[in-house]
């Protein structure tokens, strides 16, 4: 079956990010779980030390989504659709104008750190 991961860059209202986590870990990962095809989900804060500075903080939260279906596009109908019913429960605390969520299909095997020959230093 095809594996996906479908990856949503999140930021909080302003003064609201208690309640914006704890929106997202106890009642969005589960409504979006209950989606059939989606099969784990993972959060992330964006930590303090950044490649690219400040300009690279445009989000501070990130999900991964692991999505394993036959049919994506029904996959995320379903999810659109259940967000539009209220099934998935909204909430005023995520900053919803501005989300990034895209969907990504694997192009290789997982590379291990164990499995590539380093070069001496």
């Amino acid at each position: 079956m095809p594996k996906y991961t479908f990856v949503v860059l999140t930021n909080p209202v302003a003064g609201k990010e208690d309640e914006y986590n704890k929106w997202y870990n106890g009642q969005h990962i589960p409504d979006v779980l209950n989606v059939p095809g989606f099969v784990c989900a993972q959060r992330f804060r964006l930590a303090d030390a950044q490649m690219g500075g400040e300009a690279s903080r445009t989000y501070k939260y990130l999900a991964l989504y692991e999505i394993e279906t036959d049919d994506l596009a029904g996959a995320l109908k379903q999810l659109r659709d259940r967000g539009a019913s209220g099934e998935i429960v909204p909430s005023d605390a995520i900053d919803i104008k501005n989300v990034g969520a895209y969907v990504f299909q694997p192009v290789a095997e997982k590379v291990m750190a164990k499995d590539v020959k380093r070069h001496a230093a």
